[in-house]
């Protein structure tokens, strides 16, 4: 919907960054409630400074006889600026008017801001050394799904209603959990756990988000979640910053990929980097959220529950996010070889180790996502029955595969199980998806 606020915030942990862009601007970063009028002199004027300076110059070249200035002040401009990004059409470092525009934009960081491949490059290098000093990875957190809940207040249904008297205002932030945004005609609810989540991944992580949402929601979840601004910043993206519609992509995160990881309930959005992803069980608090997605349920604040703080999904992935992180640091040897994608697939390959499968009567289309789910979890899985065969996953107890599984004592499991698994990233117990014979 709209753009990135017209004052320039840290984006990224990295000194470098922050350092470049005072010296381009020549000045301290303002603070983001101040005056807009006030923001745009105080930000741009060393720029437009540079901008008169070679108007200015350009005027005094064209006075003289075959343009010798011109041409000496132009072999020097380029011999002291490569023109790594731009505002506008005006060079961040040199303020130089550049013709059409290049690079990709990072409008979250600063309305305009554009920044070219090999700058990207060098911020990510001087970011990832600095970070690693520090011991810290990144994360990429999706808002809706994965540590919140919205809907409109419109959709709320007779048995939600009770939520509106509960409901706190953005006053209130850093105790409630549940939100009536009067101005946005929405009410949202923060997923059990998320404070705690974000306070220890915090330090482990260098965090973002990163929504389909557009920028004015982004920047209110951002507020509750963060209230002190201590997690994000202005590290907020919206589907307004991406550079591809319909898909999230690290290409305007300055991280670099192989230290990178993504929370998020949608796989289908991260087409590029689905080997950073640690997939998301949905949170689903409002009626309006469950209807979205097909479920004939009744949502939680319908039956006047939650998930529960110890045993829900934030905590379990805040378990997964502390053993990547161990592994990261500790474990792998070679720094400079390490990336958390090995790091990922060698964790998710130790959750089901050991168990050989075999599956009976599950739908022909879910079957292959099934068996490559199994197979990344470190699962073995066969097609047919024999004494190697740990676990038959089936959606009928009375096929002849089930029925061995009964006489032979295996497990014979709901292929829910092995959806849990990979959701918590942790063998479940099978007592809880023990399918049993219909009567």
């Amino acid at each position: 919907m709209s753009g990135a606020p017209d004052s320039p915030i840290h984006s990224s942990s990295s000194d470098d960054f922050i350092a470049y862009l005072d010296e381009a601007l020549a000045a301290s970063l303002p603070d983001a409630s101040s005056d807009k009028e006030v923001e745009n002199q105080d930000e741009l004027e060393s720029v437009r400074i540079k901008r008169r300076k070679f108007e200015s110059d350009e005027e005094t070249e064209e006075s003289t006889s075959e343009g010798s200035v011109k041409q000496s002040l132009e072999e020097s401009v380029e011999d002291v600026c490569s023109h790594p990004g731009s505002f506008g059409d005006m060079c961040i470092r040199c303020g130089q008017k550049l013709d059409g525009e290049s690079g990709v934009t990072f409008g979250y960081i600063h309305k305009g801001l554009r920044l070219h491949d090999q700058e990207i490059s060098r911020l990510r290098n001087t970011d990832a050394n600095n970070l690693r000093s520090r011991r810290k990875l990144y994360l990429i957190l999706d808002l809706d799904h994965t540590l919140l809940n919205s809907t409109h207040l419109a959709h709320l249904n007779s048995e939600e209603l009770h939520l509106i008297s509960q409901a706190d205002s953005v006053g209130g932030v850093s105790k409630s959990s549940l939100f009536k945004l009067e101005k946005m005609h929405m009410m949202t609810k923060l997923r059990p756990f998320v404070r705690t989540f974000l306070r220890e991944a915090s330090e482990m992580f260098e965090m973002y988000i990163y929504t389909m949402g557009d920028r004015p929601y982004a920047l209110e979840m951002a507020k509750l979640l963060d209230p002190q601004g201590e997690y994000f910043n202005a590290k907020v993206i919206s589907r307004d910053d991406g550079t591809q519609k319909h898909q999230k992509g690290l290409d305007i995160v300055l991280g670099q990929e192989s230290a990178v990881v993504i929370l998020d309930d949608t796989e289908h959005a991260w087409v590029k980097h689905k080997d950073n992803l640690i997939l998301m069980e949905r949170y689903h608090f409002f009626g309006s959220s469950c209807r979205q997605f097909g479920f004939n349920c009744k949502s939680l604040a319908e039956l006047k529950s939650d998930e529960d703080e110890a045993e829900g999904a934030l905590s379990k992935i805040l378990k997964v996010l502390k053993q990547i992180h161990y592994k990261f640091f500790y474990e792998l040897e070679d720094i400079a070889e390490r990336d958390v994608r090995q790091v990922l697939k060698s964790l998710r390959r130790e959750v089901l180790s050991g168990c050989v499968i075999v599956f009976s009567r599950i739908f022909h289309g879910a079957l292959p996502s099934l068996r490559k789910m199994a197979e990344q979890l470190g699962a073995t899985c066969l097609t047919e029955l024999d004494p190697s065969v740990t676990h038959v996953v089936a959606t009928d107890a009375g096929t002849e595969k089930a029925r061995w599984a009964v006489k032979e004592k295996r497990f014979l499991v709901h292929p829910r199980w092995i959806e849990a698994a990979n959701y918590f990233w942790e063998k479940q117990p099978e007592e809880n998806f023990v399918l049993k014979k219909k009567q």
